[in-house]
């Protein structure tokens, strides 16, 4: 989970709130080692305490902290089940409960208790910033967004609740675009946003090409010769920009009765836009939401961007990188933010990840495997350590960790080719085959094709061999075709 949630401070100021029943010697043991950071120890000496008093809700509770604090999570859930089925007015219980199912990635257990810890203590700032980091995780960014809008509204100078507020906005606006491209692709609405993705990018004559082709089938849609002008602003051609913006402002006033909802956005009323309450959905709404919410978004991070330097504005930062495909810039904003939130398991997990991204396969090994120590299942830690490790020219100790990946999500399909790529490095063309089969439907290029063609025929299997190989020119030859006409189409050209 996002943030340095500080558990060490209230884990220990926790464990005096019940103490009364323990035996008092072997009690004091147990607090005294957790204060000097011997949670293993405090452990022990609870689990003890346990046996003799098994129905003692405060020792299975202190006994659950110091597991949890002891890095295993997963062990703790047990003992704060049991300790809220003694008693279910233990706050801290609950608490923990939500974090160790967050803790060990299992965000939907942690919603219900979290929910339950707030209305017991609806002020308690690490309850709702846990409770919004579960709903993200969930996929249900409205709940998340409300909970971190609520610690925003409280303490404006909260780095966590803006940095994560904008997040949840960003997956508001990337649903509806989704959404969008489910109900009307090759829209205007949708090839304005496609165009919108490549302007935030920098990338110019994408954005241009795109916002043509949209105002090719819808002339009147506010917004995009404006845009246009801006492009041609930075591209160094003023005088185009002027006539764009002439353009723009001959569309003349909006009729809000019949569009309320780009009423909304024009007139900066963003969060009446985005929730669209009671307007049936439509290419138009879908369109405007996924504008609105990145607008709110945008306006969250400005608000991280006054504060003073934090983790957040470097994961910010860090994402930004990551989303233009600059990852050594990334790496270096990921490294800043651990600075700030040493040991944070996110940015440590968001560094490894952008280390493999870059191309840092040696430094990214190192930390991809502390990482799958507290969580061997991830797939794409799994992923991003068997691929590193082929990168290193490794493969037959890159092969265990593809193939947990994959076995653990088949759907995963660059797993898949590299867990084949392995294969084929170490002489297995058979085992390679289904991978590489199983991997097809990302190959843009051809390059899979080619390497299945090897494959067959290093098992012998030459007329599939032959047609995989007919299938690569055609995929290669056509992808040639498409990056040329591409090239020819994305020219800036003056407006017409």
């Amino acid at each position: 989970m996002r943030g340095s949630l500080g558990w060490a401070a209230f884990l220990l100021a926790a464990l005096s709130f019940a103490q009364s029943d323990d035996p008092a010697a072997k009690s004091q043991r147990g607090k005294e080692a957790m204060a000097a950071g011997k949670f293993a120890e405090a452990a022990t000496i609870y689990a003890e305490l346990v046996k003799t008093l098994p129905d003692n809700a405060g020792l299975l509770m202190n006994l659950g902290m110091a597991q949890h604090m002891a890095g295993q999570p997963s062990k703790a859930i047990p003992q704060f089940k049991a300790a809220l089925k003694l008693d279910p007015g233990l706050f801290p219980a609950w608490l923990l409960l939500g974090v160790a199912h967050l803790e060990i990635g299992q965000p939907a257990g942690a919603v219900e208790p979290l929910r339950k810890a707030l209305t017991m203590q609806p002020d308690n700032t690490e309850a709702r910033h846990a409770l919004g980091d579960a709903l993200f995780a969930v996929e249900r960014f409205e709940e998340a967004a409300d909970q971190f809008r609520q610690l925003s509204d409280r303490n404006a100078s909260d780095p966590r609740a803006w940095h994560a507020l904008g997040r949840s906005y960003e997956s508001l606006s990337r649903r509806a675009f989704a959404q969008l491209e489910k109900a009307a692709p090759e829209s205007s609405y949708w090839l304005a946003l496609v165009a919108g993705t490549r302007l935030a990018q920098q990338q110019y004559s994408g954005a241009f090409y795109f916002y043509h082709q949209a105002l090719q089938k819808q002339p009147d849609l506010r917004g995009a010769h404006g845009t246009l002008a801006e492009i041609y602003r930075r591209t160094g051609h003023a005088d185009w920009a002027a006539v764009e913006e002439g353009k723009e402002r001959r569309l003349g006033p909006l009729d809000c009765a019949s569009h309320r909802i780009e009423c909304d956005f024009l007139q900066g009323r963003y969060r009446e836009a985005a929730t669209a309450a009671g307007r049936p959905p439509s290419a138009e709404s879908y369109y405007f939401q996924s504008l609105a919410y990145n607008e709110l978004a945008l306006q969250a991070f400005e608000r991280l961007a006054k504060l003073p330097p934090s983790a957040e504005l470097h994961q910010l930062i860090a994402e930004s990188h990551h989303n233009q495909g600059h990852h050594i810039d990334a790496v270096k904003e990921w490294r800043e933010a651990l600075k700030l939130s040493p040991g944070n398991p996110e940015i440590r997990r968001e560094l490894a990840i952008s280390l493999h991204q870059s191309r840092d396969y040696n430094a990214a090994e190192v930390l991809l495997r502390d990482l799958l120590k507290r969580d061997p299942g991830s797939v794409e830690l799994n992923y991003c350590l068997g691929d590193s490790l082929l990168n290193l020219q490794q493969p037959e100790k890159a092969v265990p960790f593809l193939s947990q990946a994959v076995k653990r999500d088949a759907s995963v399909l660059p797993a898949q080719a590299s867990l084949a790529r392995a294969y084929l490095q170490m002489g297995q063309a058979a085992q390679a085959i289904p991978h590489l089969e199983a991997a097809l439907p990302v190959d843009d290029d051809g390059s899979l094709h080619y390497q299945l063609a090897r494959a067959y025929q290093g098992a012998g299997r030459q007329e599939l061999a032959k047609q995989t190989l007919e299938q690569y020119q055609k995929i290669h030859a056509s992808a040639e075709a498409d990056r040329k006409k591409l090239e020819q189409e994305v020219r800036i050209t003056p407006p017409e």
